[in-house]
């Protein structure tokens, strides 16, 4: 998939912007504030109907508009199409495919993008709520019908902590209706659990080659699922906690035996201790856990490794070619030694969008088709202050 055009209306600081894009490498050049990146940040909206910047569409809107457009033209082989979506402070957003009104939920199966931005160290370094994004957002665009499986499982989790909530304060002990809501639990969980397995491991590898050829040097790079329904066992062994090959059918016989056995401690604290939404993804560098062990740089390397293996999942299966691949502030942060390497690892993908501050940070080869942009405007020449 090539995006050989985008346009914005009232999106960020962009009144009106118009950019035509080529296949391979695109790089947006402008100081700090300028609207580098919030050009890539709408074309990631259109692939995942979200920003990796904040949580909520209403500030993506600009200033004193009533609503935001996003455009782009895409290629796919020798077929194009034209997807936009209207972004609406008081009515729900709307989108359309060459002028047709399709769901905006269907937006995804006519976009893909793998954006990496600084933002993505908290993956490596950050909370395993981070980490459990990262893995379930992948799931849901290689299997959007596990996007229903996930929804189930969360409302599930919600009904159950408000029924122990309400045994606590009425000092009820047995209840049989809690029985009915662990069947749902322990069957949603279980394939979550498979799937997310099943994900790892294809990643694995691929998160491990990404690392060489960004670091260049052999590191011994693992990935492994910390399965909360494992590590609840007194009497298990701590390293089946990290097991990536637990099937659904024997997710289901730890799970409930887990459940059962943390019955008392649940009904004492008044919510669901065990399950997906409680697991993490570990992160090895070296034999070491990367979240308490890596450098800076190593972190970073880590990062960029899991969005680079996650584009090449993704290219595995898609039917459009390539994700565009995007690369939001990235070489500031390595030396040039890594940009050059980095430079040759992203060679082989279909589109690259790349934003930088300073053109110098960026490798000769990527910079071909440069857009210079200074204060929400795209400009033929830097302005003053830009790529400084």
């Amino acid at each position: 998939m090539i995006v050989t055009r985008i346009g914005l209306t009232d999106f960020r600081n962009y009144r009106v912007a118009d950019v035509e894009l080529v296949a391979g490498a695109n790089l947006f050049v402008g100081s700090n504030g300028q609207g580098k990146t919030n050009l890539v940040e709408a074309l990631g909206f259109l692939s995942t109907l979200g920003s990796h910047r904040v949580s909520s569409d209403q500030v993506m809107i600009r200033q004193d508009a009533d609503s935001a457009i996003i455009r782009a033209r895409l290629r796919y082989g020798d077929r194009e199409a034209l997807v936009e979506v209207e972004l609406n402070r008081k009515s729900p957003n709307r989108a359309q495919v060459n002028r047709v009104p399709i769901r905006v939920r269907e937006l995804p199966r006519h976009v893909s993008t793998v954006v990496f931005a600084p933002e993505d160290l908290a993956i490596v370094r950050g909370e395993p709520s981070g980490r459990r994004r990262f893995l379930d957002e992948l799931l849901l665009r290689r299997s959007p019908r596990l996007g229903g499986v996930l929804a189930d499982y969360e409302r599930v989790v919600r009904q159950r902590n408000t029924l122990l909530k309400s045994a606590r304060a009425t000092g009820a002990r047995q209840l049989s209706t809690l029985d009915v809501w662990d069947d749902k639990l322990i069957t949603l969980g279980a394939e979550l659990i498979e799937a997310r397995a099943a994900l790892v491991r294809e990643l694995e590898p691929r998160v491990a080659a990404a690392y060489a050829s960004i670091a260049g040097a052999d590191h011994r790079i693992r990935l492994a699922n910390q399965l909360s329904i494992l590590t609840a066992d007194p009497d298990a062994d701590p390293a089946e906690a990290n097991s990536a090959d637990l099937t659904a059918d024997r997710a289901t016989s730890v799970f409930r035996s887990a459940l059962e056995r943390l019955r008392p401690r649940e009904l004492e604290r008044a919510i669901t201790l065990v399950g997906p939404h409680r697991d993490d993804l570990l992160l090895e560098l070296n034999g070491m856990p990367a979240r308490s062990t890596a450098s800076h740089g190593e972190s970073w390397s880590f990062a960029l490794a899991l969005r680079l293996a996650s584009a090449e999942v993704l290219r595995v299966d898609s039917l459009h070619g390539d994700p565009v691949l995007v690369l939001d502030d990235v070489f500031a942060e390595l030396d040039e030694k890594r940009r050059e390497r980095l430079a040759n690892a992203v060679g082989g993908f279909e589109q690259v969008l790349i934003t930088a501050a300073v053109l110098g940070d960026v490798p000769g080869r990527l910079t071909g088709n440069t857009v210079h942009i200074d204060a929400g405007t795209i400009v033929e020449a830097p302005g003053e202050g830009a790529g400084t």
